[in-house]
């Protein structure tokens, strides 16, 4: 009998091992391989050598043994040939379709607990640009300093790794009604991204920022700036997502000029001719994540860089609107929180780096550049291109899109818009019901912009209330809906809609049992000016006085 051999065949997928013979025939070899992982028999190729050399093709009558498989061991041995890659590879990431130009944070980990000590003295320390308090040897800043106290100079590096490897949005309609408003308006926008972080397959150990919803918070927009506003409801919108299983990943801004309205195309701006983050926007997005930081065990603050993404709808080089996705480094990080990074007013693709003050303390920053020479040289950061502290992320749409929220051709109003002439009250809301008729009332109900707009309205939050319907969207759950459906809470609702004089078609199958409350409250009457229920037979609003028609 033949002697076995245990060929270990590597993939994108993971490791096989499969049995075979020396004197097997390549086309024998080739159909295990292919039953193995699943291929069809001529969709795939196998090549001796990691750099893909010394293709093993079914025409060839050579037995393995001439064809010098490198493995010849048994089924418990090991060499050099068949251990598993490692996901930090290089030439393996290199090698990928496309190649992968950061390795996945998980990656990095793995490379630094790779080795005979297993990681034991490794750790991931947070970049502090301050002074280190309680030196008692001299006078405090900016009387005296010394080696002990004064934080280091940082040399700007290009991250070799990145928190998250890809964003992802659930679906077409998600985008599309935040590109609405710039579409209506002309101005930019912006908003918070809530979702989820799932494994990335597509790369070793990655991690995907996925995308269910968009909040849009208080904002004022024009054709060139945003700024945001103090939201009252930020808390509240957390908690609702986190009931929801959601939370929030990254936040998404517009920088769109239409080119041609007949066309429909929009303006490419952003490129390696001019930049891809401004320094205000990394700086922004630097406050951002340290205000998301990253658990992690071998820090010793607990937390190391953060998932928290950036992502840009702007005209790309087909003049289309594209989706971009960043992340500033963990450099940018400290700059940012320890307020050492200026922007520059009117070249956006620089920033500044403070100069010390009597005030603050500012270390020396540099990046490495080439000179007109081929030569490397250090550059004091004054200025600084922002190319220096960017991560470039995929933006990507599935296939096959999922939806955590149902999807509606008559959808609840998006908090936020007065401005377009969108409000979110009990009209809209009696509007929406009456043109939403589905018999599944999971299905109408599923809307996140609707969920926030039941637990944060004036007229009756029903924050304190509302956690079994939540859990309802959250697992998909009819009947815990319907349960939550039969509350008087709900019945209330439903009150307060009738009272807006828009007709609910099934109205008595939607809210609680019985009509002797909707026969009390039927007389009651609505303000048209703030919205207050006035008890019948008030020809003036208790809460505001005015008259009620």
């Amino acid at each position: 009998m033949a002697e076995s051999i245990i060929i270990r065949v590597q993939s994108p997928d993971g490791v096989k091992r499969i049995t075979a013979t020396k004197r097997e025939t390549a086309a024998t070899f080739l159909k295990k391989v292919a039953k193995e992982f699943g291929f069809q028999n001529n969709g795939f190729s196998v090549y001796i050598n990691r750099n893909k050399t010394g293709e093993i093709t079914a025409s060839s009558n050579k037995s393995l043994n001439l064809l010098k498989v490198k493995c010849r061991h048994g089924p418990l041995g090991k060499c050099v040939h068949c251990v598993p890659l490692e996901p930090f590879d290089e030439d393996y990431l290199n090698h990928l379709e496309p190649p992968v130009k950061h390795m996945s944070f998980h990656a990095y980990i793995r490379k630094l607990t790779g080795g005979a000590d297993k990681g034991k003295f490794v750790a991931l320390e947070n970049i502090s640009c301050k002074i280190k308090s309680g030196c008692e040897g001299h006078l405090p800043w900016p009387n005296g300093i010394c080696t002990k106290c004064q934080p280091s100079a940082i040399t700007l590096n290009r991250q070799k790794y990145r928190h998250v490897d890809n964003i992802m949005f659930e679906n077409h309609t998600v985008a599309d009604r935040f590109l609405d408003f710039w579409r209506k308006t002309g101005n930019q926008h912006f908003g918070y991204l809530y979702g989820r972080y799932t494994e990335h397959k597509d790369i070793p150990l990655g991690i995907r920022a996925e995308v269910a919803a968009i909040y849009e918070p208080p904002q004022i927009g024009t054709q060139n700036s945003l700024e945001l506003l103090e939201d009252p409801k930020a808390e509240v919108v957390d908690e609702i997502a986190a009931k929801l299983g959601l939370r929030k990943v990254g936040w998404i801004f517009t920088d769109l000029v239409s080119e041609d309205t007949r066309k429909g195309t929009v303006r490419y701006s952003r490129n390696k001719d001019t930049y891809f983050l401004s320094s205000e926007e990394c700086i922004t997005a630097g406050d951002f994540q340290n205000k998301h930081p990253n658990i992690c065990r071998l820090s010793p603050d607990g937390h190391f860089g953060s998932k928290f993404v950036t992502a840009v709808a702007t005209g790309g080089p087909d003049n289309q609107v594209h989706f971009e996705g960043y992340q500033v480094s963990n450099q940018c990080m400290a700059l940012v929180r320890d307020e050492c990074l200026l922007p520059c007013k009117d070249a956006p693709e620089l920033g500044y780096a403070k100069e010390s003050s009597s005030e603050q303390y500012v270390p020396d920053v540099f990046y490495k550049d080439i000179d007109k020479f081929g030569n490397e040289i250090t550059q004091l950061a004054r200025p600084l291109p922002v190319e220096y502290l960017i991560i470039d992320i995929t933006t990507t749409f599935p296939k096959d899109p999922v939806y955590t929220f149902s999807i509606s051709q008559n959808p609840f109003p998006i908090e936020n818009r007065d401005v377009l002439g969108e409000t979110q009250d009990f009209h809209s809301l009696a509007t929406y019901l009456s043109q939403n008729t589905s018999s599944v009332f999971l299905d109408t109900i599923s809307d996140f912009h609707l969920l926030l707009f039941l637990v944060t309205n004036e007229v009756m939050p029903l924050q304190d209330s509302i956690s079994l319907l939540l859990e309802a969207v959250r697992t998909g759950n009819e009947e815990l809906a319907q349960t939550w459906k039969r509350s008087e809470q709900w019945a209330t609702i439903e009150q307060l809609c009738s009272t807006v004089g828009v007709q609910l078609p099934g109205l008595h199958e939607y809210g609680a049992v019985g009509g002797s409350a909707h026969v009390a409250t039927a007389a009651m009457w609505a303000c048209q000016h703030c919205t207050f229920m006035n008890q019948p037979g008030t020809g003036h609003c208790e809460m505001c006085s005015l008259p009620r028609t």
